[in-house]
């Protein structure tokens, strides 16, 4: 290449972060940037003059030269090699895999194409990883699956025999022992409940997402007014008033949904102030997504725990004085996130709160 046609490409080529190589119509080389010589091992003079093929794996070369002269009869911009592995070959002999791009350009009545060579060593070497994680996470999920098999049929019979007779000795022998055995009584069926509901929670979680899911056209109306008529002796017991505004239709997994309602309604019921309980449900449309709102006049919740109370276990109360796992509002978030939305909570202590949750129209893709 000239050196009135080298001056005006060599600022350019010595910035760019790309190793940049312009060869002739005969795949010589006539000007590489200094990227190119980091990347590749060679000298700026080494590489003048040598043929393309020279950074090419030498069981590729003649293939290589075939291509690029078809390529030359009709030039265009375009990546190299689409759909297939590329690797440069370094001075050294070494190889790494790249992503190269071909542009033609026309100087002085003469065709030159530049070739932008990317290594891509680290982004294969992050997709590999990736790739190893997504196999790692659907082994995780079956394992979880048997777990759940496992707990719902080898757990659960002799924590039900020790449950059954812990309430016998209870029941036969209650004040006929002394005080100390009454105690220790009530500690074993107690004990033995409360892992019932454990387990029952923990099989709850690990299925909510993980099974097959059914998304179909769901009115929410009728999900709510069922969840509503499963709940009617609480709501009757605490005398609460609950409003719902009309709801729209959405695509979503009708049983999902309904357990996310239970859930969240449930601890609007549960968590409650000294005065009657009042609910109110409503929902937006908000671009492509609705905005589910429950808000209730409970205890609420100090805005330092708005994010903790959604993962497993956490707490904020003893469990005498609100009775439960810890587990409803990681199920909740689950099942939300499982549909491509998100959960959240504003509330100040004291003064209720309200739950929202985001659902789209329709889900970003088919879930398994």
């Amino acid at each position: 290449m000239t050196r009135e046609i080298q001056l005006p490409f060599e600022r350019l080529f010595d910035t760019a972060p790309d190793a940049m190589v312009i060869s002739d119509h005969q795949g010589r080389i006539v000007l590489v940037n200094a990227m190119a010589e980091r990347m590749l091992g060679y000298s700026r003079a080494e590489l003048i003059s040598q043929p393309l093929e020279i950074l090419v794996p030498k069981q590729h070369r003649d293939g290589h030269a075939r291509q690029r002269q078809k390529y030359y009869r009709h030039p265009r911009t375009r990546p190299m090699g689409e759909g297939r592995e590329l690797y440069a070959v370094r001075k050294d002999g070494s190889m790494f895999s790249a992503e190269i791009s071909l542009s033609p350009m026309e100087v002085d009545g003469r065709l030159l194409i530049t070739s932008a060579i990317r290594d891509i060593t680290e982004r294969k070497q992050i997709q590999k990883t990736l790739e190893q994680q997504t196999q790692d996470l659907m082994r995780s999920n079956a394992e979880l699956e048997q777990f759940a098999y496992v707990a719902s049929h080898d757990l659960q019979e002799p924590l039900r025999m020790v449950s059954s007779y812990a309430q016998l000795l209870a029941r036969r022998y209650r004040n006929q022992l002394d005080s100390d055995a009454d105690e220790f009584i009530e500690f074993m069926v107690d004990g033995a409940t409360r892992m019932q509901a454990l387990i029952n929670d923990l099989l709850a979680y690990s299925r909510a997402g993980t099974k097959n899911r059914t998304f179909a056209t769901t009115n929410s109306n009728g999900v709510v007014r069922q969840v509503l008529e499963s709940l009617q002796f609480v709501v009757k017991e605490t005398q609460a008033s609950l409003t719902v505004d009309p709801l729209p239709l959405l695509i979503a997994d009708e049983a999902q949904l309904a357990q996310l309602f239970q859930n969240l309604i449930s601890n609007a019921l549960k968590f409650r102030g000294e005065t009657i309980p009042r609910i109110h449900i409503s929902a937006k449309e908000e671009e492509n997504e609705i905005i589910f709102s429950i808000a209730d006049n409970g205890i609420g919740i100090e805005p330092q725990y708005a994010e903790r109370i959604f993962l497993l276990f956490q707490r904020l109360h003893s469990k005498r004085e609100y009775p439960g796992t810890g587990i409803g509002l990681a199920i909740c978030k689950k099942i939300v996130e499982c549909h491509g939305g998100r959960i959240w909570v504003e509330s100040k202590q004291g003064r209720g709160a309200t739950f929202f949750f985001t659902l789209p129209f329709k889900p970003e893709k088919p879930l398994p």
